[in-house]
């Protein structure tokens, strides 16, 4: 039976917990029979899933003893990491590809996807959120290291906030300390979306959170995705070990 979504390590009660909102390229076979008309290549591109982000988010709830929600379908099928009534929820062209299949979709197609997809994912992360309270929410995305078109991207990795920027500002400094890395603060994409996963689950509830972009050449491999957990684990360790997050409670 599909899933939207998959979690693990619940039994864990560590600090955080990680979510992945573009973990797969996988299309259920009930979105127009599992293809939605491009070509593997293109699935297999930055438009379909966060490349290496599965990975890493599995290696951070690892090393950190914290729980993790992976996505289970691809972006294209339906964009998790947007509110339901966001034009981009559902993309039919992105970074030079026509996404034939999701377009003239119908009322009720969309409905197909929002049941079967979106809302089980995030419904698996109010869950978690209410059995284990206390955590703090940390979504693992990757950036393509160049759009079509567009011009190299320096950074190795982004650390993404809207108004909240109570773990952002730390974790960003503690990062740039690493002085053979580029850091990005807000970049390469703003930390401000309406709807999207950090607003539907932390800003509204008050709630420790941030998102991090990683460069995806740097972990679509295991020893890459290591490399960027270990430095992403040390940190958040060195954050938490100055009481960072017991002075900063859930609810501000």
């Amino acid at each position: 039976m599909y899933e939207a979504f998959k979690s693990y390590y619940e039994k864990y009660d560590g600090e955080f917990l990680i979510l992945c909102d573009h973990a797969s390229n996988f299309i259920p076979k009930r979105i127009n029979d599992g293809d939605l008309g491009i070509s593997k290549s293109d699935m297999n591109r930055h438009i379909a899933y966060d490349i290496g982000a599965a990975g890493l988010s599995k290696k951070l709830g690892k090393h950190l003893k914290s729980p993790v929600v992976l996505s289970n379908f691809s972006r294209l099928v339906i964009d998790p990491n947007r509110g339901e009534d966001d034009p981009t929820l559902i993309m039919q062209l992105y970074d030079g590809s026509i996404i034939q299949g999701n377009r003239n979709l119908s009322t009720n197609d969309k409905k197909t996807r929002l049941d079967l997809c979106y809302r089980p994912y995030h419904s698996e992360i109010k869950r978690l959120i209410a059995a284990k309270y206390s955590k703090v929410l940390i979504s693992i995305h990757s950036f393509t290291p160049k759009l079509k078109g567009g011009n190299m991207r320096p950074w190795h990795i982004g650390v993404l906030s809207a108004s909240d920027r109570r773990v952002a500002n730390p974790l960003l400094e503690t990062l740039e300390g690493q002085k053979d890395i580029i850091c990005g603060d807000n970049e390469p994409y703003s930390g401000s979306l309406i709807g999207d996963t950090m607003y539907q689950h932390a800003l509204k509830n008050n709630r420790l959170h941030v998102l991090i972009e990683v460069r995806n050449d740097l972990i679509n491999t295991i020893a890459g995705q290591s490399t960027w957990a270990a430095r992403l684990v040390g940190a958040l360790k060195e954050i938490k070990k100055e009481g960072y997050f017991e002075r900063n409670k859930l609810n501000g």
